[in-house]
């Protein structure tokens, strides 16, 4: 490619002679590195290199360690996975080819919080990275990254890494610098506090420094980020958003918030976007957001006015919000700031900000048990993502989910949850399309009444009465029969159904 599609992009003189093919890219790698990649829930992810390595990795496979901040988009991770080139994965995936090797056992994965890998990273606790893949939007004269639509863990793999693969993105608008706030914790011990008190605060540049000498190469692309997979509203995720809502609006009524809410977080996908899509024309006003993710949602209450501002670690949207963004972003950098994920998901300034985080469940049970992760307690679905970061600390923790899932086969509302991501100490408020259970100050005993009758989908509720009634006639606090508590999950495995009839 001609220098001059690409010289203003690349403003550091000494580093125009490191531009080549991902191909040559491709073969700075060997078997066993880790590798670092940019890229959070399908945003601002590499896109030439991963399919480079697949490609090598046909002929040698390559059995990388590869970390990122989330999922990847273009089907990278399947495609490296399929070729062989991954042996480890984490903290975050998507994808059903990467998903099937896991739960195959033939590529290993750690599930993580999103908020941990980068101080993990930093401490030792984790091997370092040896070769760093990030996206830019260009290089600055000095030498500094100026990332794309998410920045997730690339600020932590540019520093740490020894060696910097950098793909420079031509579909990206140079007027994405000054999106993103650059900040790194100080170090341990004697860390000074984030300083961070709102949600529109800056705290560092909008670049990622580092030493120009560890850039070992420049690769250039022109390929869009995957657009978001999230399903428009149906009638069950509105009714969910209406519980969430109603729930919302009682918080206001009792006077322990405001109209503007406190700052909003909510995770990836079809539920939890459609949640905050049904805000719109809420009675709620100058509301911000202070989250991981940022979907078509969050745009579309930024036009409304009603969100004033949001803060995020990456931008994922479908191809008309996503074009609409690219066209007026000089009017939108200044409602949004992308932060690192330590910095997004940080315990501290979660808890310092009172967030009311909004996450999804696969299933949950009685007493408030949430499995975000595990088919019938055995098989990964994505991962923990950002959600126990959010839950754990918020200010309020709502978990929402459909009832029953499989054409009414599963039901969401179990006895006991097949694997625990969120206990019922980090849960305060449960949603589905039939309501919302307030857990708060509730012992055990009477949080179970209330989830089945206000959450449970009728056809399974008699089940559930009768499960509970027969577990407390044996007594304990959170009581139980340990020959049935999984029962249900047997049943699905058996039969395909949860349904006892």
């Amino acid at each position: 490619m001609h220098q001059d599609h690409y010289q203003d992009r690349i403003r550091h003189p000494g580093l125009l002679g490191k531009v080549m093919s991902a191909a040559e890219a491709a073969s700075l790698f060997h078997s066993g590195m880790r590798v670092g990649m940019s890229g959070f829930t399908r945003a601002g992810d590499a896109k030439a290199l991963p399919r480079a390595l697949a490609e090598r990795s046909q002929q040698e496979p390559l059995e990388l360690t590869l970390i990122t901040g989330a999922s990847l988009g273009n089907g990278s991770d399947g495609l490296m996975a399929q070729a062989g080139a991954l042996a480890r994965r984490m903290p975050f995936q998507v994808d059903p080819i990467l998903r099937g090797k896991i739960n195959r056992g033939e590529v290993l994965f750690i599930d993580q919080h999103l908020s941990e890998t980068a101080e993990q990273l930093r401490s030792g606790n984790l091997p370092g990275i040896d070769i760093a893949v990030i996206e830019a939007a260009a290089i600055t004269a000095s030498g500094a990254i100026i990332p794309t639509m998410s920045v997730g863990n690339s600020v932590a793999f540019a520093q740490q890494a020894e060696r910097v693969i950098v793909e420079i993105n031509l579909s990206t608008p140079l007027a994405l610098e000054g999106l993103h706030d650059i900040y790194t914790p100080q170090p341990l011990p004697g860390r000074e506090p984030i300083p961070l008190t709102r949600v529109d605060q800056r705290l560092g540049g909008t670049a990622i420094a580092i030493d120009p000498a560890r850039i070992a190469a420049i690769v250039i692309t022109d390929s869009p980020d995957s657009p978001s997979n999230a399903l428009p509203p149906d009638a069950e995720t509105q009714a969910i958003a209406g519980h969430v809502i109603a729930f919302l609006e009682g918080e206001v009524k009792a006077g322990r918030m405001g109209p503007q809410l406190l700052p909003l977080q909510a995770g990836i996908g079809t539920i939890a976007n459609a949640v905050l899509h049904g805000l719109i024309g809420s009675p709620f006003h100058d509301m911000t957001m202070y989250s991981e993710v940022l979907q078509d949602s969050a745009i579309e209450l930024l036009d409304s006015g009603q969100l004033s501002f949001a803060s995020a670690s990456s931008i994922t949207l479908s191809e008309k919000v996503h074009q609409k963004l690219m066209d007026n972003i000089d009017h939108y950098r200044s409602k949004i700031v992308l932060r690192p994920q330590e910095i997004s998901n940080h315990p501290e300034i979660v808890r310092r900000l009172g967030i009311i985080a909004l996450n999804t469940a696969l299933e949950f049970d009685i007493y408030g048990n949430v499995n975000s992760t595990h088919v019938c307690g055995t098989h990964m679905m994505n991962g923990i993502g950002g959600s126990g970061d959010f839950a754990r600390n918020g200010q309020l923790s709502l978990f929402v989910s459909k009832s029953a899932a499989k054409g009414g086969r599963i039901s969401s509302v179990v006895p006991m949850v097949s694997h625990v991501d969120h206990t019922e100490h980090d849960v305060d408020v449960l949603v589905t399309e039939f309501g919302y259970a307030d857990l708060r100050g509730l012992a055990p005993r009477e949080r179970a009444p209330l989830i089945i009758e206000r959450c449970a989908h009728p056809d399974y509720r008699e089940q559930l009465r009768a499960y509970y009634a027969k577990a407390a006639a044996r007594g304990g606090h959170t009581p139980h029969v340990l020959q049935e508590a999984l029962a249900w999950h047997v049943r699905y495995q058996e039969t395909q159904s949860m349904c006892d009839a």
